[in-house]
């Protein structure tokens, strides 16, 4: 082996003795060791649990309804000579929508009032042939057969009269049911027999259907567990029902009918709530959130929705306790109301909770109070 070569070799073993015992005097025992770095505060966002009046609500989805809904029909045979509103217009109760061809009708009842004047007019003369022969029988004259004879002619032209008497009224309605009237004040949807046609009388195609919308009724349903809660309100007093439109502010009705029977296939029950609805904001068809208040629960125990988080082992939050550190406790929750959460148990009034910034905590975690995005 050559000199250089020895050289290179000694002096790369000197080396590696000067670093390994350099790193064993930096980690052994009682050696200067770097101290360990102490956790940071976490930056969370709190709230304190409060007593509170909240009310108690059912929530669902309605679709909107005339309170009253009436398909116009024709009574009598006819021509339609004239529409007297248009598509969509509100008409008053009253109103005059169609007009059928009178004509046909007025020659009934002229010949109808013809047949009244003669029978009338019989009548009168089998009268005067009753007393007449009155006086002949009291006299003999004549039998009393023929008596009974002239007598029964007198009831026979009475009748008749009547008979004529109510054909003339029932003409007289026919001409009535050729004006026809809106039954109530509403809004009239599309016309869907036009001018000219013929009509006939409660035939299965409507002219024009109306629809009363003040007021007006929201139909919703609701689950049949909730149907004893709201009979038993109900029977404290009337129910508020609130709409909220899209882009709108809510609209106040009351309950006012709750069906006999539940849908076996959903588990529902269908209820329906009225509203004055005099601005016309809810309108038939229309699909809203409904919000049915049940009653107000007085001091109820209630945190910030935020606060309340799901685990494996239920929902539970984060108190803050001394030295701004963290507790996890498990709670119970009644129902949450808007942003809020009712607590059945768990929770005591005065209690400091997280609300935000819970994803970096643990049991016994340092806490500061500001903002937890900021991290």
């Amino acid at each position: 082996m050559s000199s250089t070569r020895r050289t290179f070799i000694v002096i790369a073993c000197a080396l590696a003795i000067a670093l390994a015992a350099f790193v064993a005097s930096r980690y052994a025992p009682g050696s200067h060791a770097a101290p360990a770095r102490t956790p940071s505060a976490v930056p969370v966002s709190v709230a304190t649990v409060a007593h509170k009046d909240v009310p108690v609500r059912i929530r669902a989805i309605g679709n909107v309804e005339p309170l009253t809904t009436v398909a116009i029909k024709a009574r009598v045979d006819g021509q339609i000579d004239a529409v007297r509103f248009k598509e969509g217009d509100e008409v008053r109760a009253g109103a005059i929508l169609f007009e059928l061809d009178r004509r046909p009708f007025e020659a009934q009842f002229a010949q109808a009032q013809a047949n009244l004047l003669r029978d009338k007019a019989l009548l009168a003369h089998a009268v005067e042939q009753e007393k007449r022969n009155r006086d002949l029988l009291a006299q003999k004259f004549i039998s009393p057969d023929a008596y009974e004879q002239v007598k029964t002619n007198v009831d026979t032209a009475a009748a008749t009269v009547k008979a004529d008497d109510a054909a003339i009224r029932s003409v007289q309605l026919s001409l009535d049911y050729c004006t026809i009237r809106s039954p109530l004040t509403g809004y009239a949807g599309r016309v869907m027999i036009q001018q000219g046609n013929l009509v006939k009388a409660n035939d299965t195609n409507a002219l024009v259907v109306i629809n009363q919308v003040v007021p007006i009724n929201v139909s919703f349903s609701v689950p049949e567990s909730e149907l004893a809660d709201v009979r038993h309100y109900q029977a404290d007093g009337e129910l508020q029902v609130a709409v909220q439109l899209p882009n709108g502010k809510p609209v106040s009705g009351r309950l006012s009918f709750i069906d006999n029977t539940t849908d076996i296939t959903t588990g529902t029950i269908k209820l329906k709530a009225e509203f004055a609805n005099s601005d016309k904001v809810l309108w038939p068809g229309q699909f809203v959130n409904v919000v049915l208040t049940l009653t107000t629960q007085k001091n109820a125990i209630v945190t910030p929705a935020t606060a309340v988080q799901n685990g494996p082992n239920g929902q539970y939050v984060f108190i803050v306790g001394a030295n701004n550190t963290v507790a996890l406790r498990d709670v119970k929750v009644a129902r949450t109301e808007g942003d809020e959460t009712v607590i059945a148990s768990g929770l005591a009034p005065g209690e400091s909770v997280v609300t935000a910034g819970q994803l970096r905590l643990a049991p016994g975690t340092r806490i500061t109070v500001g903002n937890p995005n900021s991290a």
